[in-house]
């Protein structure tokens, strides 16, 4: 701990800004602890609380800004991917959207202080078309609260840092080991959480062949779009009829859903968690059938791709084909 304290008191600017940057582009470093301790270095007059402060604000712009303009050329799908290799995947993709719905620009300042969507917040925001300019002013005042919110708690309390820097330092070794335990049982249990929330044996599927066929003779059922008002504005993907009802709205439109004859509900999330989750809440409610798109909107989406392939041209028949025509 003594070397981290003479790193930060030798090259403190450089290493809050590489950290900080490591943060925002998702890498598995903790820019908190660096502010900190950089944060009581400066009161005591051994770092420019300047220099630190401006090194954290550019990291977080840099960051982000990365994140954003990811977003302004791959929309939604760069969102998904981060939210993907998250331990919650299906929580980070729902709660992303509903910051960012709820608060728009704010949700910027927002996030950085929500653990797994901080780094989802700024693509999302360049999928919906945040401007540039509107972009940078709320991630400047972002940045400016996150980073003196950290350096002003190691500023008040400067004088007990090192008191936990040499505490930490003596138990160095047992710390790690007992963080490192302690990380694997949460990464375990984690793990056993998604693995009984993708047990599917109480759901019952529906394909998208089967579906397209029910709706093609009129079929009396009601597709349920559980994708948030935000992500169907930047994902132009549907299905034809779908009515747009979110996870969080089920409850109060209980009524609404009760009136149909049968339920498919679908969402764009990893394994159909959230609409295996809607499917559920609903079953217990009452409802007689609710069955979940199998594959959701993407599968929807890659059916009617196949479907919109141009026929091939004579030329492009094999031989052996043509020989024996029909």
């Amino acid at each position: 701990m003594n070397d981290l304290v003479a790193l930060l008191s030798a090259q403190g600017a450089a290493v809050v800004f590489l950290a900080t940057l490591a943060t925002r582009l998702g890498a598995p470093v903790p820019a908190a602890p660096f502010l900190i301790v950089a944060g009581g270095l400066a009161v005591g007059g051994q770092l420019s609380f300047i220099a630190v402060l401006l090194a954290a604000v550019l990291g977080n712009i840099l960051g982000d800004g990365a994140w954003f303009l990811a977003g302004r050329r791959w929309g939604y799908r760069v969102m998904r991917f981060l939210c993907r290799i998250s331990l919650s995947a299906d929580t980070c993709v729902r709660r992303s959207e509903s910051i960012l719905g709820r608060w728009g620009g704010l949700s910027l300042i927002a996030a950085k202080f929500v653990p797994g969507v901080s780094v989802v917040a700024p693509p999302m925001a360049g999928a919906l078309g945040m401007s540039n300019t509107r972009f940078m002013a709320y991630e400047t005042l972002a940045a400016l609260i996150w980073a003196l919110g950290f350096l002003a708690l190691g500023g008040l309390f400067h004088g007990a840092i090192q008191d936990v820097l040499a505490v930490m330092s003596s138990v160095g070794l047992t710390a790690t080991l007992v963080g490192t335990l302690l990380l694997a049982a949460f990464v375990a249990w984690r793990y056993r959480e998604r693995r009984i929330a993708r047990q599917v044996e109480d759901i019952e599927h529906v394909e998208v062949g089967a579906l397209r066929e029910a709706l093609a003779v009129g079929a009396r059922l009601m597709v349920v779009d559980l994708r948030s008002v935000e992500t169907r504005k930047i994902d132009d993907r549907a299905v034809p009829g779908a009515v747009g009802i979110t996870y969080g709205e089920l409850d109060d439109r209980l009524a609404e859903l009760q009136a149909a004859r049968e339920l498919v509900v679908f969402c764009d999330c990893p394994n159909d968690e959230t609409a295996i989750a809607a499917a559920r809440l609903l079953s217990k409610a009452g409802l007689p059938r609710v069955r979940v798109l199998a594959g959701g909107i993407a599968a929807w989406a890659a059916a009617e791709a196949l479907d919109s392939e141009p026929a091939p041209l004579d030329a492009d028949v094999p031989p052996a084909a043509a020989a024996h025509p029909a």
